[in-house]
């Protein structure tokens, strides 16, 4: 079983098309201690850590890779952060597609590893998904190549490539069937804004075939350094806006608007609205998540659950509000984090007569 399930509501691809890899299904988790310890009585977190590649972007990568099968694509061109690389990568595998992956200059060496495993070709491109002008220069130049006979352009974004990006409405058509009774909010990390906008068309779509009580708020959380889209929905503005980039949470470095707009209008749609939240915070509940819940996330997959946080310590969500918070990657993918969670712990040597003292 995978995301395929519901292929009736997002695709019209035949069933011989598909490339899957069992994406999708993935497990949601009540938590035990630090939801009670935040001030949030109804914490689930919804762990797309167990994907294939270890992230949401196999949902993406699934349903982008399946629809260049059906086309007769042999050449995917794309751009990522790390985990639509990784993503894409491993499913171009399955599928015998070529791929051909710009990366962002910041992108953790654990994700470049990943996509090389894979046997993609991989490049990181100096200032790129910093400098809102170097990004837009890259779009541009990938774009070109993705229009070469064969080819094709695979942006985890809505404006690139709506058919892979239709893939990520299967989180939503999850959520509804794992909790039942309704959800009140369901906070999404966002760099492009692509993921925000995924999870409000797919929990719009239910109502429609009586699947869902009530359509969840999505909000859209964002570190203060990449404030492309939490700040202009928190100041009721209409257009998101490009940034020259600051944060260090790898993954959520999108310097320019891409589904910035989308996400202003889906969000706002459910009754959303944007967060902002320090590198800080996020590194501080990264390790609260592991030594707490048992659960092992990169720090953009924390990111929700920092917007969560302040949100109800601000009074903006309610305690008892049934919320899910989306742990969106492993946190292997990112090398640096996890030495910076661990820098307090040691595994030293000894023999087998010092453990009755260790």
């Amino acid at each position: 079983m995978s995301l395929w399930r519901w292929r009736e509501l997002f695709s019209s691809l035949e069933a011989s098309q598909v490339i899957s890899l069992g994406e999708g299904l993935t497990p949601l988790v009540g938590s035990r201690r630090l939801g009670p310890s935040l001030g949030l009585n109804n914490l689930y977190f919804k762990l797309e850590t167990g994907n294939p590649s270890g992230s949401y972007k196999d949902r993406f990568a699934s349903a982008a890779i399946s629809d260049m099968v059906a086309k007769g694509q042999t050449t995917c061109i794309a751009t990522s952060s790390g985990n639509t690389g990784a993503a894409l990568a491993a499913y171009c595998a399955a599928a015998g597609i070529e791929c051909r992956i710009a990366i962002v200059e910041g992108a953790p060496a654990g994700k470049l590893r990943q996509m090389q495993a894979y046997g993609a070709k991989i490049a990181r491109v100096r200032k790129f998904g910093v400098d809102p002008q170097v990004t837009t220069e890259v779009l541009r130049h990938l774009d070109r190549m993705g229009h070469q006979p064969g080819h094709a352009l695979q942006i985890s974004a809505f404006v690139y490539s709506p058919a892979g990006m239709a893939g990520v409405q299967t989180l939503s058509y999850e959520l509804a069937e794992q909790l039942p009774d309704g959800i009140d909010h369901v906070f999404c990390p966002a760099g492009g804004g692509g993921l925000c906008v995924a999870a409000a068309r797919g929990f719009e779509q239910l109502p429609q075939r009586s699947a869902v009580r009530r359509i969840p708020a999505v909000e859209c959380v964002q570190p203060e350094g990449n404030n492309t889209i939490a700040g202009p929905l928190m100041t009721g503005a209409e257009r998101a806006q490009a940034t020259a980039c600051t944060t260090q949470i790898s993954g959520l470095q999108v310097a320019s608007v891409i589904d910035g707009d989308l996400a202003l209008s889906a969000c706002r749609s459910t009754g959303g609205s944007g967060h902002l939240v320090r590198d800080e915070d996020v590194w501080a509940l990264q390790a609260r998540l592991a030594r707490e819940e048992g659960i092992f996330s990169e720090p953009a997959g924390v990111v929700a659950l920092a917007g969560a946080a302040k949100a109800v310590a601000e009074g903006r969500i309610h305690p008892d509000a049934t919320v899910v918070c989306l742990v969106t990657g492993f946190g292997f993918k990112d090398d640096q984090s996890v030495d910076r969670m661990i820098a307090d712990s040691s595994c030293p040597l000894i023999d087998a007569t010092d453990l009755s003292d260790w």
